[in-house]
């Protein structure tokens, strides 16, 4: 979750508990609650200046502020009106919600707010003012009027929050781990698989590998690409080989296996070798053009079909052995 995002979240749920507190003094002035009511002013001017804070970027006061000020409100609230008004629930939202916005705030590089010590004052805080109400009942006596009302909408409520905030933390949590797994299993300069991911594909298909071939390419004399014409124009000519071989082996599994070597697995047996063909010929007849010079650049692929009783790296090892053959003998060439 971006910062940008975490700014709205906080803006729309700061303004759903202004809402909620405005809404909570009409209540309370229907119920003849007159200290309720005078509560809630202050309660209404912190959450206004609250705004001030999120504008500033002060978000940890923000939350310390704004917790401290709901426990206040729902232990106020239930010990003038008894727990049969639902104000009491409240604290079963409050905690999950806390440690939400800690791992928001983690992803974000801002510092944590401590819910674990938040966590603990509100269960104390709830066992405190529900003590209160069950051994000395509610100061009000409005005989439940309204009770189930407010019972209700303070469980939608509190749903509402639930829902709100564990939903952005899980599809924050699901970018996250998107991402995390892009970059376990990806090459960075080339955007092709790497050579982990590679190697977990091919366990996957061990079973099945009499029906696939793997083939190994290298690009010719990348040495002295890199020393004659330096090191970004080989990192130019990696990037370039990587776009044509994803672009002719469509739907493979390409993975950079190392420096300039590649590694691609078929599924299936059909047609592997004119493709490897095709994709050598693209490669050789575009020449990389870099800062102004054009670079020349061929590649040599070594395939083999896979065996039953063959393990991977022996599957492996036969594909290099058909490159290496290649490569003695003229290179810019497919062996299988």
């Amino acid at each position: 979750m971006s910062e940008k995002n975490v700014h709205k979240l906080t803006y729309a749920a700061n303004t759903a508990l202004l809402v909620i507190v405005l809404g909570l003094m009409l209540f309370f002035k229907k119920l003849e609650a007159d200290f309720l009511v005078y509560f809630s002013i202050p309660t209404l001017c912190v959450y206004i200046f609250t705004y001030f804070l999120i504008y500033k970027d002060k978000l940890d006061i923000y939350v310390w502020i704004v917790y401290s000020m709901i426990i206040l409100y729902m232990g106020v609230t239930t010990v003038c009106l008894g727990e049969s008004y639902g104000f009491h629930l409240y604290c079963f939202s409050m905690i999950p919600v806390i440690y939400a916005i800690d791992y928001v705030s983690f992803r974000i590089g801002r510092r944590t707010v401590k819910s674990l010590y938040i966590s603990i004052c509100v269960a104390v805080f709830y066992f405190i003012f529900m003590g209160y109400v069950r051994v000395n009942g509610p100061v009000y006596d409005r005989d439940n009027k309204y009770a189930i009302f407010f019972l209700i909408t303070n469980s939608l409520i509190v749903f509402w929050f639930l829902v709100l905030y564990l939903n952005a933390m899980v599809r924050s949590i699901i970018v996250s781990e998107t991402k995390l797994t892009k970059m376990a299993h990806k090459d960075r300069l080339t955007e092709l698989y790497n050579r982990h991911y590679m190697l977990d594909r091919l366990e996957e298909v061990s079973s099945e590998k009499e029906n696939a071939v793997l083939a190994m390419a290298d690009i010719d004399d990348f040495k002295k690409i890199n020393d004659v014409y330096g090191h970004n124009a080989g990192d130019e000519v990696l990037k370039t080989v990587s776009r044509k071989m994803k672009e002719v082996c469509e739907g493979c599994d390409i993975a950079r296996w190392g420096g300039e070597e590649f590694l691609i697995l078929f599924c299936g047996n059909s047609g592997v070798t004119e493709i490897l063909e095709k994709m050598r010929s693209d490669i050789a007849s575009s020449p990389v053009e870099f800062e102004g010079q054009i670079i020349n650049v061929t590649v040599t692929v070594g395939m083999a079909g896979g065996k039953k009783d063959q393990s991977i790296d022996e599957w492996i090892q036969d594909v290099d052995n058909k490159l290496y053959i290649g490569k003695n003998s003229g290179k810019n060439r497919v062996i299988g």
